[in-house]
């Protein structure tokens, strides 16, 4: 066997044989590869893997630019669109909606999109069963057809390929199913569990130029993006000055990839907790080469004295550099079952568009660089460990080392490597504790409303049953008194959108317009009379509405508290307010002002609102709302609200047999979701905050305990020489907390400089300021007690070394 194998074997064996330094240094290593494998299993998933269709860097969004992604587009702008030079195909989508589907199974109320017959073909999706809408289907009065989701298509039809050809009533009209999508197509996250066809509105007409639709494209070869943009936007404007309209005149219209905009919500958040990984494994790697260091001057002497014996350099380093190697190997192992078991246990709570293949597990490439970064962390760490022991003058190793074990200058590059740890995990730890003060401030907000005691569901009037507004009014009347009628029921409302959540997003066009002449964006939402006791959402001036506010009375108003401040300058009451696009104008005078409401969680600012009667919504309105949005119904109830729900599918039953409802939650379940993505990143960053304070309280101690044994002649000697017990555990500890001190104020000053990167990655955050005193003084009292805590052993330790011991070794 060669001589450099006897090395390593040797090595190895007696790594196996004392485990306790193998373990540890292993285990060090495998916190920081762990965290790092699972959080670039989630990137590599969501953000860099290509989509799963034909060509994908080929697929682009196009439209207006909005907060740094692609938003929405016009019908006419879309016709401009086709015939841009540089696109090989594009297809429109209208915004997500909802449908009523009967047949086959109980109604239902299922996410819909309108897509024209090139958005498939553009995107390259073949369906696995059936076909594509034809440009016929498309038109006016064509036939009615559908394409199914794969999963409802699953739930529905249990998979069966003879679906194709069947029909479904959808809004009380009969649709022959024509496809059904490939199940890859629904991880895209495009949602629908039916695709209807698009059809064109009426050049001219309001319904052209509203802005509810997506265009997709793809590109030709060769084309690039900022091209593309400078294409599109010249030509939406030169449309425009055509028209001679001003419309959209300080709008930018962009192109930015399909995954890209599929992901923007995800990869700052992402970004960010890469970041904090990665800040994880860095403390580790410095943890574990300041323990490798420390074990390689430890063998200094010995080294030494093998070189005096003429042993040549490389059997001198291979011992250390095995050894190195075999912490790196076990550390990866050990990180990527880490990595393994993590995801395992956040599969219930990742968001799902953050695993588009569905079960979580180790990507292939992050485990490869698990294993790379840990062998060669290890393996140079090792290294530095060796070129600090070698670097040495023998004679005078042999001369100190046999009387200290550790050199002055072997101990100062550790407590560098101390104080780099500490100021590693000082930074994380405080970036952390900003946001998360933070973000628990903002889940402590009051949002303006109750949600205690609330059964909500939502129902959207069968359009084949109840075709207008009449008919969509004298339901919620019917139903308002139906449900009154159940046993435990307190109070009803009938709404537009509820007080949090997901509601109607139509900020209005052309917003409200006060007398003064402003024109702010404002929330809209009709709700029944007993919307604001229900929510026990607090009056402030005038009155709210009565049964009285319906049609043919005085049209009127109640405006949020912000919407006040913005359009009246705190003096509302009794003006009349215009508010509604090119699609309707309504106007209304003002009748009360109640508090805001948090309609999209705490982090976001409450949105100035107009309310208004839902037995006086126009036509217009009405019909508008009714194409993308349900109603939605509240009751108040006694007890526990989920007991309820049987009664309340009964009680619409009575009222309308064919009316599917959906989304039947509690109100505080509702508020629970708009503060899911916070709560996630509370724990994400909360548990990448502990494993920084453990590695870095972990490390201290591991190498001030090896420190102490190493100085243990030194302080025989002194002991011998008179020092106490106490004056040896108070000289460890000031040489520890000395270097924690240091590493406490590179921390919070490397923490603050990143605080505004914190910011833009995580917009929500608004106005909110992460400069938190009180969040920066918990930090570094955590750090300190940690630090004394790791110091406090070995420095008892040291107070307990035999004099008469130690001497005898001299």
């Amino acid at each position: 066997m060669p001589i450099w194998m006897i090395e390593i074997v040797r090595s190895w064996r007696a790594s196996v044989r004392r485990p306790g330094f193998l373990l540890l240094a292993s285990g060090v290593l495998a916190l920081g590869i762990g965290a790092s494998v699972a959080v670039f299993t989630l990137i590599e998933q969501t953000l860099l893997k290509p989509l799963p269709i034909p060509q994908a860097s080929r697929v682009v969004m196009m439209g207006r630019s909005r907060a740094g992604s692609v938003g929405t587009v016009t019908v006419r702008q879309y016709r401009h669109m086709q015939s841009l030079p540089g696109v090989a195909s594009i297809g429109l989508a209208e915004k997500w909606s909802t449908v009523n589907v009967a047949g086959d199974g109980d109604p239902a109320l299922v996410p819909a999109v309108h897509v024209t017959p090139s958005w498939l073909s553009t995107l390259g999706v073949v369906p696995q069963l059936g076909r594509n809408f034809t440009a016929d289907e498309a038109r006016a009065h064509g036939p009615h057809v559908v394409i199914l989701g794969h999963g409802f298509w699953q739930r529905r039809f249990a998979g069966r390929a003879d679906a194709i050809g069947r029909s479904l009533r959808i809004e009380g009209a009969r649709y022959t199913i024509v496809g059904v999508l490939p199940a890859r197509y629904d991880r895209m996250g495009f949602g629908g569990d039916v695709m209807l066809p698009f059809i064109p509105p009426p050049e001219g007409s309001v319904e052209a130029t509203s802005a509810n639709q997506f265009a997709v494209a793809r590109l030709n070869e060769g084309v690039g993006l900022d091209a593309m943009s400078a294409r599109l936007d010249a030509r939406i404007h030169g449309m425009y000055r055509q028209l001679g309209s001003h419309r959209d005149e300080h709008t930018r219209f962009i192109v930015r990839p399909l995954s890209t905009w599929l992901h923007a919500d995800a990869r700052p958040v992402l970004l960010l907790f890469l970041g904090s990984a990665l800040c994880v494994l860095m403390i580790a790697l410095v943890n574990l080469t300041n323990l490798m260091l420390t074990r390689a001057l430890l063998r200094q002497h010995d080294a030494a004295v093998r070189g005096a014996l003429g042993a040549p350099r490389l059997r001198q380093a291979l011992p250390t550099l095995a050894e190195g190697a075999l912490v790196g190997l076990l550390g990866a192992g050990l990180g990527i079952a880490l990595a393994e078991l993590a995801l395992a246990l956040a599969q219930g709570w990742i968001p799902d568009a953050w695993r588009p293949q569905g079960i979580l597990h180790p990507a292939l490439l992050a485990s490869v660089l698990g294993i790379v970064v840990g062998v060669v962390g290890a393996v140079l760490a090792a290294a530095l460990g060796l070129w600090r022991s070698l670097a040495a003058n023998a004679l005078e190793t042999l001369r100190e080392g046999g009387r200290n074990g550790l050199n002055r200058r072997s101990r100062r590059l550790g407590r560098v490597l101390v104080v780099i740890q500490v100021a590693l995990a000082t930074a994380l730890l405080s970036s952390s504790g900003m946001l998360l003060h933070t973000l628990y401030d903002a889940a402590h907000t009051p949002l303006g409303f109750s949600s205690q005691g609330i059964l909500t569901f939502e129902l959207k009037p069968v359009k084949g049953d109840y075709p207008d507004t009449a008919s969509v009014l004298d339901l919620s009347r019917r139903l308002q008194e139906r449900l009154h009628a159940v046993a435990g029921v307190t109070q009803v409302a009938m709404t537009t959108n509820l007080p949090s959540g997901v509601g109607v997003s139509s900020q209005l066009e052309a917003g409200m317009q006060s007398p003064d002449g402003p024109v702010f964006n404002t929330q809209f939402h009709a709700v029944s009379p007993g919307f604001f006791k229900l929510f026990g959402i607090r009056q402030r001036k005038g009155r709210l509405f009565a049964s009285t506010d319906a049609q043919g009375a005085e049209a009127v108003a109640v405006v949020s508290a912000s919407a006040v401040k913005r359009g009246y300058d705190g003096h509302a009451l009794g003006q009349q307010i215009q508010f509604g696009g090119h699609a309707f104008q309504w106007s209304a005078r003002i009748v009360g002002v109640v508090d805001d409401t948090h309609q999209y969680g705490p982090l976001k600012q409450a949105p100035s609102t107009v309310y208004v009667p839902l037995q006086q919504i126009p036509d217009a309105m009405m019909k508008m709302l009714r194409k993308f949005e349900p109603l939605r119904v509240a009751l108040r109830v006694h007890g526990d609200p989920q007991d309820y729900r049987a009664r309340v599918r009964q009680a619409v039953a009575d009222i309308a047999p064919q009316q599917p409802i959906a989304q039947m939650r509690t109100m505080r379940a509702i508020v629970h979701g708009t503060t899911a993505a916070m709560r996630l990143n509370l724990t994400l960053i909360g548990i990448f905050a502990v494993l920084a304070l453990l590695l870095a309280a972990a490390g201290l101690y591991a190498v001030m305990a090896v420190t102490v044994a190493a100085r243990e002649r030194e302080f025989g000697v002194r002991m011998a020489l008179g020092s106490s017990p106490t004056g040896l555990t108070g000289l460890v500890l000031r040489g520890g907390l000395l270097q924690i001190a240091i590493g406490l104020a590179l921390g919070v000053i490397l923490a603050l400089s990143l605080s505004g990167v914190e910011r833009s990655v995580i917009g929500a955050l608004g106005n909110r300021s992460l400069f938190d005193p009180l969040a920066l003084s918990g930090v570094c009292l955590t750090l300190l007690l940690a630090g004394l805590m790791a110091c406090l052993a070995p420095g008892l330790r040291a107070s307990r070394v035999q004099p008469m011991r130690t001497l005898r070794g001299e």
